[in-house]
């Protein structure tokens, strides 16, 4: 096994995993499976082993039940933009860049995603305080714990969890097409040449 993975040449960064061409598979069947399970892990798996203890909706509901509620919606927009960019671009054109912008879109959700807890927070802070003494007092709170606290947690949360989602798509919904081969040699290019 060292030996295979030593005698592994990387002539340029095209060589590198993840960075060969990719197209959809056919049917409908693989981009069903890999929306599953993109969307189920880690809140269905860990749930098996640790059920919930608050199934009501609330401040104080099992935070599985909340990815995967925001799984369901995410995952399917997701593949959605990522099916409309590539018709109308081409690209993502391999694994590493499906990954890649799953990773860097779900880490600009859940950022955006916490921000807009902590906005509604705040506001709800507003309507329940004694005073406007009382009512910045929260508010200061409120965006100490949950706008600087814990908008760094939410964002790495949320790109764990998008990189698990790009993973399934990406290895699920692709397949790997090989480069068109190159039979009469006219297509490297000699850069001493210049």
């Amino acid at each position: 096994m060292l030996n295979r993975l030593l005698s592994l040449q990387f002539d340029g960064p095209g060589d590198l995993p993840g960075r060969k061409p990719v197209v959809w598979r056919a049917g409908r069947g693989p981009l069903i499976g890999a929306a599953a399970a993109a969307i189920a892990w880690p809140p269905l798996l860990t749930m098996l082993f640790w059920p919930p203890e608050n199934w009501m909706p609330g401040l104080e509901t099992d935070w599985r039940l909340l990815l995967l509620l925001l799984g369901l919606v995410a995952v399917p927009i997701g593949l959605k933009v990522l099916k409309d960019e590539r018709a109308r671009t081409g690209r993502p054109n391999s694994r590493l860049g499906i990954v890649w912008r799953f990773m860097f879109y779900g880490g600009l959700l859940a950022g955006a995603l916490q921000a807009m807890v902590a906005v509604v927070l705040v506001v709800m802070s507003w309507f329940s305080a004694g005073s406007v003494w009382q009512a910045l007092g929260t508010m200061e709170t409120t965006l100490l714990i949950y706008g600087v606290g814990g908008l760094p947690a939410a964002v790495l949360i949320g790109i764990s969890y998008a990189l698990w989602a790009g993973l399934c798509i990406a290895f699920i919904a692709f397949e790997q097409v090989d480069a068109v081969p190159d039979r009469l040699g006219l297509m490297k290019r000699d850069l001493t040449s210049n």
